[in-house]
């Protein structure tokens, strides 16, 4: 096929002259040059190629079909022209069905081009959303577009329009504590609307964080490449991060302990009854861990003098009201998890020392979400989880 096709543009070449002059009437100028120029043949369709006025996509053209002509395989034009292989045969066809006009015309596709109707798009939106694929557990862009007999592409754009992303999973909980909006009032009521006179501190600890060394020297960031590590490690021991999250100045009150029972929060209390100022009254908000409810911290709450100590609960399940676990989360992106520790010693003067510059520039946290807001949002939640899927 590719023989007769070469044959097929050697008969075409003889005919370049007229059909130059057809495709280039708008540029008289340049027709006038060709004319003078002897044999209007392969040598009129190389000066064409070459002149500074032809477009460059027809002057590419030109060059294929001169490549052609010199019996040059598909493959190397493709190379030479910068054009894709696909491209140049359809260039070559095109030349031998329709002679040099048919260069300069645009080639059209011939491909059918489905219409995404109201019905099909509704049938692309009940299938994502109500259906599973038969041997998956949710549907791709190619799965979906191939059971329904349409392109991938009508399929990504019904997604986007509806921001739907079935690859993606998101974790819930929702609390059972019967006081549950009693507790969310009260603790966003201190954060929108803190008393005055007084701190509110969101406290809690960070147990069991470990001091790990890895069992090969770490591969450093490059170009390229991402910071390597080992998958294995060395554990050295653990500590106790507790903290107390100011929530109007973002300052963190801290202390490493060994354990967390109710003694070691007992000792943390302690810290900040001598940091605190005396005339002020200190709401602390804590989650429901026992250690928070022992017979120790009843006992130390008992005298007169910390009556100015106010605990604020928050629901089960619903840490996510304490502003400190936002915090929690710096400290361990930040220095905790790509760390290398030796020891709890060099663990713990770590984080004292992060603990520092933080301090030295501290960020409050900025709570926009009113409690109605919240519980809302719960309730539709709610509604959600009581239905059949």
């Amino acid at each position: 096929m590719v023989l007769d096709e070469v044959t097929s543009i050697d008969k075409r070449i003889e005919q370049l002259n007229q059909e130059m002059a057809d495709l280039l009437r708008p540029h008289e100028d340049q027709v006038k040059r060709l004319a003078e120029v002897p044999g209007l043949g392969v040598d009129s369709a190389q000066h064409l190629a070459r002149a500074g006025t032809t477009p460059q996509k027809l002057a590419r053209k030109c060059a294929v079909i001169l490549l052609a002509s010199q019996g040059v395989p598909h493959h190397a034009i493709a190379q030479r022209t910068g054009l894709s292989r696909p491209t140049v045969i359809a260039t070559r066809v095109a030349f031998t069905s329709g002679g040099m006009a048919a260069l300069g015309r645009p080639q059209k596709r011939k491909r059918s081009r489905s219409v995404l109707t109201p019905e099909l798009e509704q049938k692309i939106l009940d299938t994502t959303l109500k259906t599973r694929p038969p041997d998956g557990t949710h549907w791709s862009v190619r799965v979906l577009a191939r059971q329904l007999g349409i392109s991938r592409m009508m399929v990504q754009r019904v997604w986007q329009r509806y921001d739907l992303q079935p690859h993606r999973v998101e974790k819930f909980k929702i609390s059972n504590d019967p006081q549950f909006e009693e507790k969310v009032r009260d603790i966003v009521g201190l954060y929108l609307n803190p008393p005055d006179r007084a701190l509110v501190l969101c406290v809690d600890e960070k147990s069991q964080i470990q001091a790990l060394d890895r069992t090969a020297p770490i591969l450093p960031l490059r170009p390229g490449l991402p910071e390597r590590q080992t998958h294995d490690y060395k554990r050295y021991g653990t500590t106790t991060l507790f903290a107390a999250f100011n929530i109007l100045n973002g300052k963190v009150i801290g202390g490493c302990l060994p354990r967390h029972r109710g003694r070691e929060f007992v000792k943390f209390l302690h810290q900040l009854e001598k940091e605190v100022p005396a005339d002020l009254e200190v709401h602390l908000i804590l989650d429901n861990y026992s250690t928070h409810r022992s017979a120790t911290v009843q006992r130390w709450l008992k005298p007169k003098k910390r009556r100015r100590f106010h605990f604020h609960f928050t629901p089960t399940s619903s840490s996510w009201l304490n502003q400190v676990e936002r915090w929690f989360g710096l400290i361990t992106e930040r220095m905790i998890r790509r760390g290398t520790f030796r020891s709890v010693p060099e663990l713990e003067g770590a984080i004292y020392q992060w603990l520092a510059k933080w301090n030295n520039a501290p960020q409050p946290f900025i709570w926009r979400a009113t409690a109605d807001g919240i519980l809302e949002k719960v309730r539709r939640c709610k509604e959600l989880n009581g239905t059949a899927h």
